[in-house]
């Protein structure tokens, strides 16, 4: 069916390919720190082998327990534009009657950049688990490695930093497209500053919303973010991008709410969701200063750039909705904190994907931090649900971002045990 601008439709891709689109865990205070990050420590606390093991069994089965659920990890050279940081993983599995594709978009930084800027890279692969990544940026259609960085307009909204939010295949006459195209709605970041009262504390904005700092809660809590907003950009291959500019001012999509609204400081992770023709839906979180809590909000569209907002609809940040093939219902993965302040990620669904919003499960996480010394052992966000359709079992694979190891990043894997959604393990043994 060809698309028209009021009604844009999902394009196939080779024979069964279609984009995969994808409460409450309670927010606290997250504290990260930017500063260079370093390799892991190689000292095994809790994983060990039977006596009679040769030394370099006992150092690979050590390694493997380190490193449980890693998929990809920093760029090896200082010279990789994604050695310092990654995260924010959009992944897309392609079918074929010859072959198996997976790409896999995702945030990077390299600390040759000064001020650190993220960017947007694409690695890929032919079973979602090894990564084929690049050093530096694409050139041709076949290449891998950074696809877009931040925008050179002095008035735009991404001129700081940019990340994915969720890559949507599609088909419109309103970007003028004569074949199918991947539609990237992203985060863009710039350096404003924003000061608020919440909670009787001031705190200040000026920074990244995945690296800020809070202070002791003795004193005057403080916290540093980019302003960010949505953006759109559109693509023929996955590497060469165009950005399609939004009725805000900057470029954007759409702005911040006023004052008095719960998402006034900034917006970020536009995840959007083609629910039928003329409906497409974008859940997105903000900080409401009000509550002093990180809540998703949702906006509506009818062809993907006019955008009206719905208002908040549950606690939690950087989510991912996908509607479960087999029932209709939708899936939110979701980032959480614990009251010890770890990041965990929560699972809620959804009969229609607008309200009524239930968590899977009300007293654990689906995905946790890792333990002794993993890679993942001090927190698990950005979550993004892939369904494994056309599998006996029905298959579900959740990729995230991790962190661990006085702030090293890297993004892993965990697989549903069949059907079963609530459960899910990390992947061991995986990471090259």
């Amino acid at each position: 069916m060809e698309a028209t601008a009021a009604n844009p439709s999902i394009a196939t891709v080779s024979r069964t390919t279609q984009p995969y689109r994808s409460s409450t865990l309670s927010f606290r205070y997250l504290t990260y720190r930017n500063k260079r990050f370093f390799p892991f420590s190689l000292t095994i606390t809790r994983c060990s082998t039977t006596k009679s093991s040769q030394d370099s069994t006992l150092e690979s089965s050590q390694s493997k327990c380190l490193t449980k659920g890693l998929v990809l990890d920093l760029g090896i050279s200082k010279d990789s534009w994604d050695s310092e940081d990654i995260g924010s993983p959009v992944v897309k599995r392609f079918l074929s009657d010859n072959e198996e594709r997976w790409y896999m978009w995702y945030h990077g930084s390299s600390s040759k950049q000064n001020p650190v800027s993220d960017s947007i890279g694409l690695a890929v692969s032919n079973n979602g688990i090894h990564w084929e990544r690049g050093k530096g940026n694409v050139e041709s259609n076949d290449d891998v490695g950074l696809v877009m960085s931040f925008g050179e307009d002095w008035w735009g909204f991404d001129t700081a930093s940019v990340r994915p939010g969720e890559v949507v295949i599609m088909s419109s006459s309103k970007v003028r497209a004569n074949s199918s195209v991947y539609w990237m709605y992203y985060t863009g970041y710039t350096t404003e500053t924003v000061e608020f009262q919440s909670q009787g504390f001031t705190s200040r904005f000026g920074g990244n919303p995945e690296r800020f700092h809070l202070c002791d809660e003795s004193v005057e809590k403080s916290r540093v973010y980019y302003r960010s907003l949505p953006g759109l950009a559109i693509s023929q291959d996955g590497r060469h991008w165009a950005r399609i500019e939004g009725e805000h001012h900057s470029g954007a999509l759409f702005d911040v709410g006023s004052e008095k609204d719960w998402d006034f400081l900034y917006i970020a992770s536009p995840h959007v969701v083609f629910h039928g023709n003329g409906d497409l839906r974008m859940y997105y979180h903000s900080f409401d200063a009000k509550t002093g809590e990180f809540w998703i909000g949702m906006a509506r569209s009818r062809e993907g750039i006019k955008w009206l907002k719905m208002g908040k609809i549950i606690i939690g940040r950087y989510p991912c909705v996908t509607r479960n093939k087999r029932d209709g219902s939708y899936l939110m993965a979701y980032e959480g904190v614990d009251r010890n302040g770890k990041m965990s990620i929560g699972l809620a669904v959804s009969k229609d994907g607008l309200t009524d919003w239930k968590l899977e499960e009300e007293e654990e996480a689906v995905v946790a931090v890792g333990e002794g010394d993993a890679w993942d052992n001090e927190g698990v966000g950005c979550p993004y649900l892939v369904e494994m359709d056309g599998d006996s079992d029905h298959q579900w694979r959740l990729y995230y971002r991790g962190v661990g190891n006085g702030g090293r990043t890297g993004i892993g894997l965990a697989v549903s045990e069949g059907n079963e959604i609530t459960r899910f393990t990390k992947q061991r043994g995986i990471h090259l």
